[in-house]
């Protein structure tokens, strides 16, 4: 609430409040979805995804769209280690979004580690709209 000489300053401090707390709303939402099979149509439905996160007011991490960037799918070993880092990451988010009505078997270790972690994890169809 105060400028840089000490003297006071509401409307700037008003204003970095309502900043902060916009930001405490956004929540660290971690994006679920398939990626092998037809990856071009998975890479472009996991754009989505994020995209409907945004629009949403959140923040969306889709390591299945960072990590084949430079891990191997195909390599065993890579592909495992890509997996762990994701689950790393899961582990930092306030949410888990799974979308779409098959559930791969990366992503069942994702939703696994959710639930053993306790997070909130809510599923959507392939069209965004909530399953409840």
């Amino acid at each position: 609430m105060y400028n840089a000489e000490g003297y006071p300053e509401p409307t700037a401090g008003v204003a970095l409040a309502r900043v902060a707390r916009n930001e405490k709303a956004r929540r660290l939402v971690y994006i679920c979805s398939p990626y092998a099979g037809d990856t071009e149509h998975n890479i472009r439905r996991a754009r989505g995804y994020c995209r409907f996160a945004v629009c949403k007011g959140h923040i969306p991490l889709a390591c299945h769209l960072l990590f084949p960037q430079f891990l191997a799918e195909m390599d065993r070993e890579e592909r495992e280690l890509g997996l762990s880092f994701a689950l790393v990451l899961l582990g930092l988010c306030d949410e888990v979004w799974v979308f779409g009505s098959r559930v791969s078997v990366g992503m069942a270790q994702e939703i696994s580690q959710a639930k053993q972690r306790g997070m909130p994890i809510r599923y959507f169809t392939e069209q965004c709209e909530e399953v409840m």
